[in-house]
């Protein structure tokens, strides 16, 4: 933390910044000095970096009290859990599983979730306990119901909550099912990143309803998507914003190894070698590659790095039938790139791209997406339900 951070610590400071960014808003403002952060997160977390992505060393409350306060009122996602709880001591472990969001994405989806003095709310990812205390804040514990998967995150969740004054329904269980028992529900918040809307849920929300959840293309990209419930059973909307939360359990992906892939040749196998002047940093940002993603199917990416700057951009399927190499090298215009397999995996990742160039580079706010309530199919669009985005294949 620097010296500035320490002294703008604190929630009033906190709470201006958020209300200059627009994402902390007058109506949720008294449930925010009502429901501290501080109470809601653990005596050691690693804060996330303030460039960048992933997470600083660790801190502990009872070794730097006024460093670990510091943090808490910041605008940054603390990480809590890693490892599914199986990591311990204040080294990193291999994957975060559970965190404190960043306030200002907390507030964010508050404030597009949209909320009434009497919504019934259901949270999938109850987490350190926050948003589910802030809901019963602002509508009341009656009307709450949180569902976590996590044994140890929701009984520590728990504990703080009622520490602080609230009894809304806390749940142990998978919240891709949502919790029947406590429908219908006017608004769910979902605060683990979705590649598939439940349709479970979908069904156990009023006509007219809100769900605001993160969505995550296999790809990569990842945007908070607010849906509405409509009479037929679908739900439709449009995205508000980028995101990076970690994956609703049930929905993680398990990668396989680029071997496997090879078929036991050394690499470039047998790829067909040509040439691209598309380079993979353009494609690279969050906001490419969640276009991207919302244009192809079963295709992901991985970078493999070198000390002098360069990298090998891989692709590869999920059904393990194909992938792609493009070689990046800083200062050059044309790149090597090897395919292999049924699939031509950088010819779809270039056709994706180039529409969405072809089309001015929307931002997130022109995708939306529609769900199907009865059968799961997802599809996402540009500026209307009525403009399908066509997959590349």
């Amino acid at each position: 933390m620097t010296e500035h951070d320490l002294r703008e610590a604190g929630p009033d400071g906190l709470a201006s910044r958020l209300m200059e960014s627009g994402a902390l808003t007058s109506d949720w403002l008294y449930a925010y000095k009502a429901v501290p952060r501080e109470l809601f997160v653990p005596d050691v977390m690693w804060p996330g970096r303030t460039e960048g992505t992933g997470q600083g060393e660790a801190i502990d409350r009872n070794a730097d009290p006024e460093v670990w306060f510091a943090a808490v009122y910041s605008d940054r996602s603390l990480t809590t859990q890693w490892d599914d709880g199986k990591h311990a001591g204040t080294g990193k472990g291999r994957t975060p599983t559970c965190s404190n969001s960043q306030p200002s994405m907390v507030f964010s989806m508050l404030a597009a979730l949209d909320v009434q003095e009497t919504s019934r709310v259901l949270e999938i990812g109850t987490g350190t306990g926050w948003n589910a205390a802030l809901l019963s804040e602002r509508v009341g514990s009656g009307n709450v119901v949180s569902v976590e998967v996590d044994e140890a995150n929701a009984k520590a969740a728990r504990e703080r909550i009622e520490a602080a004054g609230y009894r809304p329904t806390l749940i142990v269980g998978d919240g891709f099912e949502g919790y029947r028992e406590g429908a219908p529900y006017d608004r769910v918040l979902v605060t683990a990143a979705l590649t598939e809307v439940p349709h479970r849920v979908i069904g156990q929300v009023r006509t007219g309803g809100v769900i605001v959840a993160p969505y995550a293309t296999t790809y990569g990209g990842e945007g908070v998507v607010r849906l509405v419930v409509q009479r037929d059973g679908s739900a439709v909307g449009a995205f508000v914003g980028s995101s990076a939360f970690m994956r609703l359990r049930r929905q993680r992906q398990k990668r396989r190894h680029v071997r496997e892939y090879l078929g036991g040749k050394s690499w470039p196998a047998d790829g067909v070698k040509s040439l691209t002047s598309i380079s993979p940093e353009e494609i690279g940002d969050w906001l490419p590659m969640f276009a991207i993603g919302l244009q192809t199917q079963g295709l992901f990416p991985w970078a493999e790095t070198y000390a002098d700057g360069s990298y090998t951009l891989w692709l590869r399927d999920t059904d393990v039938t194909s992938w792609a190499t493009v070689d990046y090298k800083p200062g050059r215009e044309e790149f090597e790139v090897y395919q292999s397999g049924p699939r031509k995996l950088w010819d779809e990742v270039t056709v994706a791209f180039l529409h969405w160039d072809s089309l001015g580079r929307p931002g997130w706010q022109r995708f939306g997406l529609t769900v199907n309530g009865k059968t799961g199919e997802h599809t996402p669009w540009l500026d209307s339900p009525s403009a399908p985005l066509r997959p590349v294949r």
